[in-house]
């Protein structure tokens, strides 16, 4: 392999040069610094990383929080953020916070010990309060969590207005007898989506009813066992809102057991818009989350953060896609 000496040797220049056109640390003059890049195209000169990392005090690695890894709606911002992060030098080391607090603040330490230059936390459960501290530590930026005071630092959706919408467009459709299949019990997510039912019904001069309303865990699982529990109970429904996608298919596929025709007799409206919706049968209304692009742009916050610049934060939308398991109430 190529080193150092040799690129000067080629370049006729001192190492101290070659060093400085790799580390990009101090003006070179044009001709020197276009004999270098000569001399290493020449010989095939790939610089170490981790050697520049070092020599730059940086690690050049960016720690991601997720939670459940294999969830399609945190797998997307995922996704984003390896995209977003293509291309800038900076790799992401993934972790997973298994929708747990204490898991996520183990993994966090964990990160922390590496050295990462920065931190991406998408979704979780720590308080505010050691969120607070953990960014006086490093940069740091949220994905998919609103909190107080981190204007430039937060990328997150209104959950509780696209609930209401959501909500709204199976009253437009003529429903009255709404159900909902709620999320995790203590996710943000989950409650705010549920606050926009509630408050869409109000809106519609409805009383929420407690027998329409099911405590889920964002699994299709929860999405079958919350229509066969209504079922059994003899509970009237003629439409479903489910915390997601997944509620969706598993209500889905506990309505085709029942010989429940969807729409006809049961509409279904779901939330994150994941590849999948657009192929159930029949394909799924929805409120899409723009989970790759809140990777994205999450992505640039910390590498503009870490250079210490104000990150500038797009404004980013839940929006509803209308299919066909809606239809109007007969």
């Amino acid at each position: 392999m190529a080193t150092i000496q040799d690129i000067a040797n080629r370049a006729n220049v001192s190492k101290s040069t070659v060093s400085r056109v790799l580390n990009k640390s101090s003006v070179v003059e044009n001709g020197k610094r276009e004999a270098v890049i000569r001399a290493m195209e020449a010989l095939d000169y790939r610089p170490s990383v981790i050697a520049q990392s070092l020599a730059g005090g940086k690690s050049m690695t960016i720690g991601i929080v997720t939670q459940n890894i294999g969830s399609p709606f945190t797998d997307t911002i995922a996704q984003g953020v390896i995209s977003g992060l293509a291309g800038t030098g900076y790799s992401p080391i993934f972790v997973d916070g298994q929708w747990q607090q204490s898991a996520e603040s183990e993994v966090i330490r964990t990160l922390l010990g590496r050295n990462v230059d920065g931190l991406v936390l998408i979704g979780g459960h720590i308080p505010t309060e050691d969120i607070n501290k953990l960014r006086t530590q490093l940069p740091t930026i949220a994905i998919a969590r609103e909190l107080d005071g981190w204007d430039s630092q937060c990328i997150h959706v209104d959950n509780e207005d696209a609930g209401f919408r959501a909500t709204k467009h199976l009253l437009d459709f003529g429903h009255r007898d709404i159900a909902m299949i709620c999320g995790i019990k203590e996710h943000p997510d989950a409650s705010n989506r549920f606050k926009g039912y509630s408050r869409a019904l109000a809106a519609a001069g409805i009383i929420p009813s407690s027998e329409l309303v099911y405590q889920g865990d964002f699994s299709a699982q929860s999405g079958v066992l919350a229509v066969n529990s209504w079922l059994a109970s003899g509970t009237h429904f003629s439409a479903i809102f489910a915390a997601n996608d997944m509620v969706a298919f598993g209500a889905r596929l506990a309505l085709h057991r029942h010989g429940i025709r969807v729409p006809d007799d049961v509409s279904i409206i779901g939330f994150d818009d994941q590849a999948e919706s657009a192929f159930m049968t029949p394909p799924l209304t929805t409120m899409r989350q723009p989970a790759a692009e809140m990777g994205a742009a999450g992505a640039a916050a910390i590498t503009q953060l870490i250079a210490g610049e104000s990150p500038e934060l797009p404004e980013l939308a839940i929006e509803l896609q209308i299919r066909e398991s809606v239809a109007r109430l007969r």
